[in-house]
């Protein structure tokens, strides 16, 4: 499973970044490593609360972030 995070600066200063494979997972960050950082950390998070609940997830699970 390999996802795809972009980032950008938004107007005020602050950088975005989220998961294009994993809508609404995104996440503010006062740089793009910050941002990104936190993004992972909620995919992390999305990807084992759908293992908890039972979800079809791609087993063996190998997760791999690329930057766009």
């Amino acid at each position: 499973m390999e996802f795809t995070i972009e980032h950008e600066q938004e107007e005020d200063g602050r950088w975005l970044a989220e998961i294009i494979e994993l809508p609404g997972v995104m996440r503010y960050g006062d740089s793009p490593e910050e941002a990104i950082a936190k993004t992972k950390a909620l995919a992390l998070r999305v990807l084992a609360e759908r293992i908890e609940h039972g979800e079809k997830i791609p087993s063996p699970l190998d997760i791999i972030f690329a930057s766009a």
